[in-house]
């Protein structure tokens, strides 16, 4: 696995996170008949919050964002992108469980939503999410957090 870090977002990152949403999201919007080049960029344009998401970085360089915004009752993780050349390379994974161990530190269950047939849902089921609810195009998953076992002596 690469060298990899995780940076706090800024509004100067935002047109390499809209790009890059529209290039990860094309295959799955297009199987479900729902991408427009213009709509995926915007929503994301609409909906960022640097406050809440961080930039992934590999070898310095931009490589994927994940956001996890919260909510009364669970954070979201949202716009959890990563570059294509480096999906399957395991940091996905070690950026997934680092979030998650924020929030499992905080209590906090963790909801996300992702596209119906995306591969990434194997990745989440992995971690821990199960199915709240689907539709045609939306699959919405839940976490609870996962606290420490304690040693007895």
């Amino acid at each position: 696995m690469a060298d990899w870090k995780i940076r706090p977002a800024s509004m100067a990152d935002l047109e390499a996170v809209a790009e890059l949403r529209a290039v990860v999201l094309r295959a799955d919007l297009e199987r479900l008949g729902r991408y427009d080049e213009q709509r995926v960029r915007q929503r994301l344009r609409d909906g960022f919050a640097p406050a809440y998401t961080w930039v992934v970085e590999v070898g310095g360089v931009f490589a994927g964002c994940v956001a996890l915004r919260p909510a009364a009752d669970a954070h979201w993780l949202e716009h959890f992108y990563l570059a294509p050349h480096l999906q399957g390379s395991g940091i996905g994974t070690a950026v997934l469980r680092t979030v998650l161990r924020r929030c499992d530190r905080a209590g906090s269950p963790v909801r996300l939503n992702v596209l119906q047939g995306s591969p990434a849902r194997r990745l989440y089921e992995r971690h821990g999410f199960t199915l709240d609810s689907e539709d045609a195009v939306d699959v919405f998953m839940r976490r609870a957090p996962v606290t420490e076992p304690v040693m007895s002596m």
